[in-house]
């Protein structure tokens, strides 16, 4: 097996900032491609979440102490093993092999991976929320608008401008559905329960994504789950099926992220852990390429939301996969038949 790793800098079309960072126009990203002396090969991505301590260059550093030959696309599971020996943790840069394992098996056995995990695609189905950061009410406006063509959206909130900002994107889409994700922003119980009593009464919300800061005593996540009149859905506070049995006191869904998870392999038993837990499902994303979004895309059917538009946010995608033309997720249009069915543009 032999390996290449490359770092890339995806650009932004617009500013983007969420309750704990600042503007930022640009996020960089790690790809993994791996080769096998039998001609086959898989590529995967990390997009590296500083609210985890991860970078590009604790990617990269982690990558590079990896040795390609313990590593095969006929046992994955193995190979993982050997990752996880490694180091605890490092979740980002696990992601990017496991997807390109991920993609390379599939590929070998000709079939794209959601065939390869026997779970299938159903097209026209799976509808991907669009994202609007914080900012100023004259610029969410007018990101609402510019989004139009997108069935749902999703609000960034945790900011003292939350109530204008929200306002802002009712003038421009009246009645259209919209979750919300704080971001850890509010930082009491109280404080969550009279922002999501404000939310529940524009009567278009779905839901609303991790109110409270992950390390918030169960206790005063369980008074909120008990009092919310909307679905409260755990991020930060939900990485892998281990997670699930607490996940279900504290919320009434999850949002599974393959850079938290490690990949295809741990987004998938989250997803299902989740799911015999009870619990609702949505697959997210941080900015990514068309590979890790087509990578969440093949396990769609495990999902009942999605929030996959991180390659909708920048300009210089170097990749193209999955689409999402008015919002709905597709691999019809795929240039790919098997594995991830991405393609170097």
């Amino acid at each position: 097996m032999k390996s290449r790793i490359w770092r890339f800098e995806l650009k932004l079309t617009h500013p983007w900032r969420i309750a704990r960072g600042d503007d930022t126009t640009g996020f960089p990203v790690v790809f993994s491609e791996l080769t096998d002396d039998a001609g086959r090969g898989g590529i995967g991505e990390s997009a590296p979440i500083g609210r985890y301590g991860e970078s590009v260059d604790t990617v990269e550093a982690f990558l590079r102490r990896v040795e390609s030959a313990k590593l095969s696309f006929d046992d994955i599971h193995s190979s993982m093993r050997y990752l996880d020996s490694l180091a605890p943790g490092q979740h980002a840069a696990k992601c990017a092999v496991n997807i390109a394992l991920v993609d390379g098996a599939a590929r070998a056995a000709r079939q794209p991976v959601c065939d390869f995990l026997k779970l299938g695609f159903t097209e026209k189905k799976h509808v991907t929320r669009f994202s609007i950061g914080i900012g100023t009410p004259e610029v969410v406006r007018q990101k609402v608008r510019k989004a139009a063509r997108y069935p749902v959206l999703k609000l960034k909130v945790g900011s003292p401008g939350d109530r204008a900002n929200f306002a802002a994107l009712r003038e421009a889409a009246p009645a259209k559905p919209v979750s919300v994700d704080a971001n850890e922003g509010w930082k009491t119980k109280e404080e969550a329960l009279r922002n999501i009593e404000w939310l529940h009464s524009d009567g278009h919300v779905q839901f609303v994504e991790q109110p409270m800061p992950s390390a918030t005593d169960p206790k005063d996540w369980r008074w909120l789950k008990e009092r919310s009149p909307l679905p409260i859905f755990g991020d930060e506070s939900y990485h892998s099926a281990a997670d699930a049995g607490l996940a279900a006191e504290c919320f009434h869904g999850v949002n599974v992220k393959l850079v938290k998870s490690g990949g295809i392999s741990g987004a998938f038993d989250a997803l299902r852990a989740a799911r015999k837990a009870g619990l609702q499902t949505m697959i997210g994303c941080m900015i990514e390429s068309s590979v890790l979004i087509s990578a969440a895309a093949h396990l769609a059917e495990l999902a009942d939301h999605l929030d996959i538009d991180g390659n909708l946010l920048v300009s210089n995608d170097p990749f193209s996969g999955a689409t999402a033309e008015q919002g709905v997720v597709s691999f019809a249009g795929a240039a790919e038949k098997f594995g991830l069915r991405v393609k170097a543009r």
